[in-house]
């Protein structure tokens, strides 16, 4: 029976597996062997060389990459979509979907996940999720983002109408498949803090990120820049050039709305912030808008690099990180930070598309 497997979705969650795989390197001391696999869905992100760094650091037993397939990718799927115009025949192409769509994916697995005693799934929505519990395997659900069922508490959003019911059928009859912590085969769901949760689930477990990252050595630091940077020449170079100017404005990007809104939306907020100091920008790794192009006046971070990697160097401050949607909290480096909210996106696109926690 093999350890440990985690299923990652994006560079956070690897991030955070690092955070954990170095927990547990300290907790067994001298007896530690790498015992993990860790997979990377390539359906959200684009990991570039990330597999062949992380193998370097030798924290892993096996770094695989997995094609994980959208729902989308098979076109038989789109039937049970359809609205039959009542309750009851929704439901019924729901359950047809769920056991569907589980059957697809499966060719797309790439390990026998029955071969290890722990499961790690960030973002068990997607179809990992579904893959799970319809073949009955056990797994641990992982917070998809740092408090983000505070912003977005997607099993309730998207079960919006007869949520109960719709849980119960997911949970105890396995029938339909409800994310963050309502699968049947789901055992827990890790996430950081439960109070700024809404509606907690009975099955949320609290890991705060924050403890995971103050026990970290500068050894353990060294081995997660190893991992992550791609140049650390270079944004080593950046941060002592960032130094020799005042005070610094940092902007972090989201991918929201559609490219040309987006890029509106930066160039306000520059506009806004600009005149309290230099603007640097630091666009998240899922936003695809090309910074480098389009403001290229403005000093960037590479886009693949973590926000939390900054708070590893000590020389770096800013005055303020301003950010719209991106959770500030485990932010270190800066004076003040800013997070613009549902309030300013009001005025770029229709509140309901970014005011999920109010609907349901």
């Amino acid at each position: 029976m093999k350890d440990r497997i985690y299923v990652c979705h994006t560079y956070y969650h690897v991030y955070i597996t690092f955070l954990k795989e170095l927990q547990l390197r300290e907790q067994h001391g001298e007896a530690w062997q790498p015992g993990a696999t860790l997979l990377l869905s390539k359906m959200s992100n684009n990991f570039e060389s990330l597999q062949e760094r992380i193998e370097r650091t030798g924290l892993f037993e096996k770094v695989m990459e997995f094609d994980e397939k959208r729902e989308d990718f098979f076109p038989e799927l789109a039937e049970y979509r359809k609205d039959t115009g009542n309750f009851l025949g929704n439901l019924r192409n729901r359950i047809r979907f769920t056991r569907r769509y589980a059957q697809l994916e499966a060719p797309y697995i790439p390990v026998n996940f029955k071969e290890y005693k722990d499961i790690y799934v960030y973002c068990d929505s997607d179809p990992i999720g579904y893959y799970l519990n319809q073949n009955r395997i056990y797994y641990h659900a992982v917070e998809d983002g740092l408090n983000c069922l505070k912003n977005f508490d997607a099993a309730r959003y998207d079960n919006r109408g007869h949520f109960k019911l719709k849980a119960f059928l997911s949970m105890k009859l396995n029938l339909i498949f409800v994310q963050n912590g309502y699968g049947k085969y789901c055992l827990d769901m890790e996430v950081n803090d439960i109070s700024a949760i809404t509606y907690p689930c009975p099955r949320y477990i609290e890991v705060p990120r924050q403890a995971l990252v103050d026990r970290l050595t500068k050894e353990d630091k060294d081995l997660v820049l190893q991992a992550f940077i791609r140049d650390k020449e270079t944004l080593q170079r950046q941060i002592a050039e960032s130094n020799q100017v005042g005070d610094k404005i940092l902007i972090l990007t989201d991918p929201l709305c559609t490219l040309d809104v987006r890029e509106q939306i930066f160039r306000d907020i520059i506009a806004m912030y600009e005149p309290e100091g230099t603007v640097f920008i630091k666009p998240h790794p899922r936003d695809v808008l090309d910074y480098r192009k389009l403001f290229a006046d403005y000093p960037q971070f590479d886009a693949t690099v973590p926000m939390e990697m900054l708070n590893f160097f000590p020389g770096l401050r800013f005055k303020k990180v301003v950010g719209v949607f991106t959770e500030m909290k485990g932010i270190q480096f800066a004076d003040e930070v800013v997070r613009l909210g549902a309030d300013f996106m009001d005025a770029y696109e229709d509140p309901l598309i970014h005011r999920q926690n109010e609907q349901i």
